[in-house]
Order: structure tokens, then C-alpha cells, then sequence
């Protein structure tokens, strides 16, 4: 079947991802336009089936930009509906928790416990409201260059492409949207993001960008035990002291708990599951009793970018910029980054503005890294640059680290930095301890499958598979010859499965890909970076609730 040329969009301002950095520089564009009385056409697409689909983070929720964004937001009814009351920081052995003082940049009052999915959802509002269009279920698969190298837009995903790469009865061409600025906000390791890193060297002379896996479930727990507006952070067990992470356990309103895990991807030990982690953390005696006699009603996961200030690539390019958790500005001691998206898109659409309608013809929008280092958001990242690098020592330097660092308040003269990427840290599975974990109960702890059925995941079946491998060799050669195969392991939804001959010979991969829940863990971590994501059909994937 011969394909249907592409239609062609015009725009001012594309926006890739409806996420809290991509909807705040849409709504600041549109508020400075109506501002200045100028005309300026913006156009966010999304590759979740709605905006806020694929949105997941704990979230303890800091109101600072969008007390600058949306002032009126109360007014407005913003979804922020339980303030922070009471926060709690624990070490945690095998069988005691041991109260310790909570970390100033994780004192939480003022702010607010929320689901950042039902936050996104009304952002989007706002935004059609200011007459920003929004596409959900359109995938951005492929930047567009014009002659001399800039960028000129994306292209979304073809519809309808058969698993043997051939046009189907479904078929619907991809849409080409042109801009004269393309603001790229994908969240971590965006697929688009990844290509122009490469292809404009943006990560020169910066750290090595680190990351977590962060997996999450919320429970409906007896409302007896509910304390809505209780904030608990825990390190320590089940991890041992040479792996960062830890867990957080959020009381929302109507008896429901955000729950979840999140470990640093440059763990080392090839036998480590993230998943089983989490699952185990919930059987500690302290933690148990929260969750017995509830059920668990939502399941996600989702990398995020840890390197902090010393990992912030170069932050624009011609035709482009980065803005949010593509460009890494999460606060790790601080355990938030929706604040910090929200300022950088909101810098971004602020630099634009005045480069589009200040007659700067340049295709590169220079004003915007000037801008960024004189906001809160760059103060606020120098000051904690050295904290999570600290813990690249093992769990007693860090915290040793970190409060020095706390003192004072990150002026120290030195900068630590990330020395490698995260797929470069594991240790061959012969040289790591083998970890047994205990079967799920289905009560409190849980298999991957039936966690994957309550993310609400679905994909089209018959398309081309958006988990590719560079060398399908290497999961074999390489992967499982020296690592055991650790992608059976770090991915949290079951989608990578080493197979067998009923007589035990000729292992294979099996890719799951309908199981993805869009975490990015696998093109993170695999030691060959062999892995490639790629974006499936716009409105596959997760669809959170709640979450």
C-alpha cells in the first residue's frame, strides 16, 4: 500500500510534552501575548491518550512558580487539596525504624501532597483556555531539520503500520508540525531529546547525566490509620549501604496513600530488581500495618534525571530548546522537580517571546541560558550540587556529605561530579551477591503482571515493535553470558524475558512490548546501550489515574 503524503502545520511555538514544563511555557507564552495585545499561535502535542496519561510522580508539590504563573490558582481550583502537615525521615534496619531528623530541604511546609496527573489535566485547562491547541495521542517520532541544520518542527508517528513495517487497512500519515521554535519537554531521556543531544553535541563539557527508577503504587487504606497530609521519606533497608535510594509514603484525602520506591540507576549488583525492592520494602514491620486492610488501586514507574546541576546540558540549539526533566532540573535532597519544570518552561517561554517578537532573526534563542542562570531555579540547583554525587561513596559518606553540604548551604569551593553513566556501573553477575526475593503475597506485595494491569497499559498489537535492539546478539552474548541478563530485572513491567527450549537450550529474548509502561529504564541502564526506545502509536502506553 503506497503511503499518503504527510499534512504540514504551521506554528510559532511547537511544544513537545504535556507535562508541567511544556503546559507552563505554553500558558506563558499565551499570558505574554494577550499581554502585549500580539498574536502568537502555540501548539502542544502529547503522546499520552490524554494530557496528564503518562504523568507519574509522588508528588509533594512545592507552589512556588505556579504561585507566578497562575496566581489566581485557588481561585481556579487547582487540584492541590492536602496540605502538608507533617513530615517524617527514617533509617530503617531489618526490623526497627529509627526516627531521624528531617533534612531542611525536606521540610514541606507550605506545600502540597497532590497527584500530578489530575495537576496536568487542569494546567492543560488553563491552557485551552488561553487558546493554546493541544493534541493528545500525537507521538513527536522524528525531529524535522530545515537546509541549514535547524530545526523546524517534528513529525508524529505514522497510524496504523503493521509489526512487518507495511501500511495496514489502518493507515493514517503522520502530521508534520513546522515552528518557528520547537520547545522540547519529553520528561527523562526523551527519545527526541536523545537524537538532538547527539546531533548537537549538547552534552559536551557536562557531567554524565544519572538517574533513578522511581516505581509507585497508591492504596486505599482503613481509615483509621489515614492521616491526610503526612509526608514520610525512609533509607536503609532492603537496600544495602553502596545503592541510593529509598522509599516515600504520602496520606492524601478519602484514605488513599502514595506509596513508592525509587533507586538510583548506577547501582552496581546485575541481580538487583527495583520492583522486588519496593515489594519488600513494604513488609518491614514499621511499614506493614499502613497497608493491611487496604487494597492497591494504581500502579507506575518512571525513570527521572538525578545529576543535578553539574549534568544540565547546553541548553539550546538551532530551531530549539529543553525545558524540565529533559534537561534534568529535579532537586534530588529536596525530592521535587515539578516546581523547578514549571519555572524553566516558564524562563523558556519568556526568552522566545522576546526573541520572536523582538526581531532576532537567529535560529538559536541565546537569551534563554542567560535568563536561567539568573532565576531562583539556578540558585536553588548550585546550592544542592553536591549532595547526590556525595553518595556515589556508599550511604554513611553521603549523609556525612550532605550535611556538611546543608550547613553551608553549598558554598563550598569544590564541585563534585558524576563520573560515568549509569550503564557503565554494573558488576558481572559473578562478582555480585545473588539476591533471593520471597514470593508475592498478593495482599501487600505483588507480581509485575498484575501490576502492569492496574497501570491501565495498552498498545496497539499490530505495530512495529517501539523497543529495538542495535545487535539482537548481544542479549545473549553479552547480556546474559555476563550479567545474567539484567534487563529481566530492572525493567518494573515484565516486557524483557529470557526463553528456553522445553530441553533448557537455545535462550532467547522475548521483548514484551505491550507491557511498557514508558519508564525508559531499559535505554538507561543496559551496559551495551543496546537498547533503543522509540515512541509506539501516539495514545499508547499508560493511562494513570490518580497517579
Amino acid at each position: 500500500m503506497e503511503r499518503d503524503p504527510r499534512e504540514v502545520m504551521e506554528y510559532d511555538i511547537l511544544v513537545v510534552g504535556a507535562g508541567p514544563s511544556g503546559l507552563s511555557a505554553a500558558i506563558r507564552l499565551k499570558q505574554l501575548a494577550a499581554e502585549t495585545g500580539k498574536e502568537l499561535s502555540v501548539c502542544v502535542i502529547e503522546k499520552g491518550s490524554e494530557v496528564g496519561a503518562h504523568l507519574l510522580s509522588g508528588a509533594v508539590f512545592e507552589p512556588h512558580a505556579l504561585d507566578e504563573l497562575i496566581p489566581d490558582w485557588r481561585v481556579k481550583g487547582a487540584p492541590l487539596n492536602t496540605p502538608a502537615k507533617d513530615d517524617r525521615f527514617l533509617f530503617l534496619t531489618p526490623t526497627k525504624a529509627v526516627r531521624l531528623p528531617t533534612p531542611p530541604q525536606m521540610h514541606n511546609r507550605g506545600n502540597y501532597i497532590i497527584s500530578l496527573g489530575n495537576l496536568g489535566r487542569w494546567l492543560g485547562q488553563q491552557a485551552e483556555e488561553l487558546g493554546v491547541e493541544i493534541y493528545a495521542g500525537f507521538a513527536g517520532a522524528e525531529v524535522l531539520y530545515d537546509g541549514t541544520g535547524a530545526v523546524k518542527g517534528v513529525a508524529t508517528g505514522d497510524m496504523g503500520i503493521g509489526k512487518n513495517g507495511e501500511p495496514t487497512g489502518n493507515y493514517t500519515p503522520g502530521v508534520e508540525l513546522h515552528a518557528r521554535q520547537t520547545i522540547f519537554a519529553e520528561g527523562c531521556r526523551g527519545s527526541l531529546t536523545k537524537a538532538l543531544m547527539a546531533r548537537f553535541n549538547l552534552h559536551d563539557g557536562v557531567d554524565p547525566q544519572t538517574y533513578g527508577i522511581g516505581i509507585k503504587e497508591l492504596w486505599e487504606i482503613d481509615p483509621a490509620k489515614s492521616n491526610p497530609g503526612r509526608i514520610e521519606h525512609t533509607l536503609g533497608w532492603p537496600l544495602d549501604p553502596k545503592t541510593y535510594g529509598g522509599s516515600f509514603l504520602y496520606h492524601l484525602n478519602d484514605n488513599l496513600v502514595s506509596v513508592g520506591f525509587v533507586i538510583g540507576l548506577d547501582y552496581k549488583n546485575p541481580h538487583l530488581s527495583p520492583f522486588e525492592e519496593f515489594q519488600r520494602y513494604k513488609t518491614h514491620p514499621v511499614i506493614r500495618p499502613t497497608f493491611e486492610g487496604g487494597r492497591r488501586i494504581a500502579y507506575g514507574a518512571r525513570a527521572l534525571s538525578e545529576g543535578g546541576f553539574q549534568s544540565i546540558p547546553k541548553l539550546t540549539f538551532p530551531g530549539g530548546l529543553l525545558v524540565g526533566d529533559t534537561a534534568g532540573f529535579l532537586n534530588v535532597p529536596k525530592i521535587k522537580g515539578n516546581h523547578t519544570a514549571m519555572k524553566s518552561g516558564m524562563v523558556a517561554a519568556e526568552a522566545v517571546f522576546d526573541h520572536l517578537t523582538g526581531g532576532d532573526n537567529r535560529p538559536e534563542v541565546t537569551g534563554y541560558p542567560e535568563r536561567m542562570k539568573n532565576s531562583w531555579l539556578w540558585s536553588e540547583l548550585h546550592a544542592v550540587r553536591n549532595i547526590r554525587p556525595g553518595f556515589q561513596k556508599g550511604l554513611w559518606a553521603g549523609l556525612a556529605n550532605a550535611v556538611y553540604e546543608t550547613a553551608t548551604k553549598g558554598k563550598s569551593p569544590w564541585t563534585l561530579h558524576h563520573k560515568r553513566p549509569d550503564h557503565t556501573t554494573l558488576k558481572k553477575a559473578g562478582e555480585a551477591p545473588k539476591i533471593e526475593y520471597p514470593k508475592p503475597d498478593g495482599k501487600l506485595t505483588f507480581d509485575r503482571l498484575s501490576s502492569v494491569y492496574l497501570s491501565n497499559t495498552n498498545h496497539e498489537e499490530d505495530q512495529p515493535a517501539h523497543l529495538t535492539l542495535t545487535d539482537k546478539s548481544v542479549p545473549i552474548s553479552v547480556n546474559l553470558a555476563l550479567y545474567d541478563a539484567p534487563e529481566q530485572r530492572y525493567c518494573p513491567a515484565g516486557v524483557y524475558e529470557i526463553v528456553r527450549d522445553a530441553d533448557g537450550a537455545s535462550p532467547r529474548l522475548q521483548i514484551n512490548a505491550q507491557n511498557c509502561v514508558h519508564c525508559k529504564t531499559c535505554d538507561i541502564k543496559d551496559p551495551t546501550q543496546n537498547i533503543n526506545w522509540v515512541v509506539p502509536e501516539g495514545g499508547g502506553g499508560p493511562n494513570y489515574a490518580g497517579l
